[in-house]
């Protein structure tokens, strides 16, 4: 007999909690990082009266670093590895770490679930995470300031809200583009 089609919805649950731990680290690191900072420089220039006259400066770290730098900052690296979790749990749901570190170590000591849930929605949950997240890499790079923390704080309150509250903002965005006929058809249950 094979098993019905679905997923145990507390697996994604778990693997939100660890995501959002992993993204409240990598936003502590990015506020911290250059991403965030200030230079010290100062620019002057000759004024009429033979005088230097402060005109401006401070300008932002990420911005006057270089590639290497901003690919080496420890926000930036953290992310890329929450982006590659999440480009893992998009292309291959059934092997993406969390997911088998769920199957394996904690379903077996829980009652199954009640009831299975269409896997289709957290899927594109970690689509839309890996959007976000790459987004703020990609302009991290560009030497965008802040918008490496401001990218990994929308991702941990998206993936603090499905561990805690069991409320998949990704999932309700895929049930919306469903309902308007963009994403896939909807499941019929038999």
């Amino acid at each position: 007999m094979t098993p019905p089609p679905g997923i145990d919805p507390r697996g994604p649950r778990f693997a939100a909690g660890i995501t959002a731990l992993l993204l409240a680290v990598a936003t502590f690191l990015a506020l911290i990082g250059i991403s965030t900072a200030r230079t010290t420089d100062r620019w002057f220039a000759l004024t009429a009266s033979s005088e230097f006259a402060f005109i401006g400066g401070g300008g932002w770290a990420v911005s006057a670093a270089g590639p290497v730098a901003r690919v080496l900052d420890p926000g930036f690296l953290l992310a890329t590895l929450i982006a590659l979790l999440f480009l893992w749990g998009v292309v291959s749901p059934a092997t993406a770490p969390w997911g088998v570190l769920y199957r394996r170590l904690v379903r077996p000591r829980l009652t199954p679930p009640a009831e299975l849930e269409d896997p289709r929605p957290p899927r594109f949950a970690q689509g839309v995470g890996l959007v976000v997240v790459g987004l703020g890499l990609l302009l991290h790079l560009a030497g965008v300031p802040w918008a490496l923390p401001i990218a990994t704080a929308a991702a941990f309150l998206a993936a603090f809200l499905n561990a805690a509250f069991a409320f998949c903002l990704g999932c309700q965005l895929y049930l919306l583009l469903q309902r308007a006929g963009l994403t896939g058809r909807p499941r019929r249950t038999a």
